[in-house]
């Protein structure tokens, strides 16, 4: 992870790279009867920072359909990684620690959509 983030960055984009990276690297484990599940974690992975990082570049309705899809591409995640944990085919600590994150994307990408007025 970078050790300092500009000031326009969101906490909840560096959270979903580092989870992204940490399950980037599961995934290339993979055994090949797996391939597919593993190539749609990376999917919805990288879809979770991308649409982070181009929702906060854009402004109203725009932005929050891209945090939309963020927050369902982690869903999305959670799905696949204990798919692949309960098949036994990925590190189940290092799959949690990569839930725990994504579950933090979550909660930061729930409340970006659902200010506090």
């Amino acid at each position: 992870m970078l050790d300092t983030l500009p000031s326009n960055s969101l906490i909840a984009h560096s959270t979903a790279l580092e989870a992204a990276g940490l399950t980037l690297a599961l995934a290339r484990r993979v055994p090949a009867p797996f391939r597919s599940l593993a190539d749609q974690v990376i999917r919805a992975a990288s879809s979770v920072a991308a649409n982070l990082s181009e929702g906060h570049g854009r402004i109203g309705r725009d932005r929050f359909n891209h945090w939309r899809i963020a927050y369902g591409s982690a869903k999305e995640v959670d799905t696949f990684l204990r798919l692949l944990a309960n098949a036994g085919v990925v590190d189940r600590g290092q799959t949690n620690v990569a839930l725990d994150l994504f579950d933090q994307v979550r909660a930061m990408t729930w409340r970006l959509l659902h200010p506090i007025s």
